[in-house]
């Protein structure tokens, strides 16, 4: 399930969006402004603002199926991750209806999609679902990044 919820909020629901945008607008916006909205919306701000709600509502998936704890000592700050998680979410998820949103939450996205992907890089001994973290957390950062640097050229 988590693979599945990875593969559909950091690629194909981007994807699909920019393509239907693409068509529906006929072809106004360029692809590296779709990009950036579309993947903001989906990837900074669907997928961060579900990790964010787990993480406070169930902080022991993040802990035994992301980092493979077996105890529960680390639940007060995977919840204080989420509650981050949910507020960088909440603004990407706004992005769709304030597009002067896109920008800050892409350059706060990409930052912290980056460092995670390093973080991950960094761990010993990673479970599979790290592993597809560490994957995705890398993608979103380069699709990010590549928007940013198309906006400040």
């Amino acid at each position: 399930m988590y693979l599945a919820i990875v593969i559909l909020s950091m690629f194909v629901l981007p994807v699909t969006s920019m393509g239907m945008e693409h068509v529906h607008s006929h072809g106004a916006a360029s692809w590296m402004m779709l990009a950036g909205r579309w993947f903001v919306f989906w990837g900074a701000g669907i997928r961060l603002s579900g990790a964010g709600i787990r993480q406070c509502l169930q902080p022991q998936f993040t802990a035994r199926e992301i980092f493979r704890m077996k105890t529960d000592e680390a639940r007060p700050i995977i919840r204080e991750h989420g509650i981050g998680n949910l507020a960088v979410g909440t603004a990407g998820f706004a992005s769709l209806w304030v597009p002067s949103f896109v920008l800050p939450v892409a350059l706060i996205a990409a930052i912290a999609y980056g460092a995670w992907g390093v973080l991950h890089v960094a761990s010993k001994n990673s479970s599979m679902n790290e592993n597809i973290a560490m994957v995705s957390d890398f993608w979103l950062a380069a699709v990010l990044v590549a928007y940013l640097v198309h906006v400040w050229a």
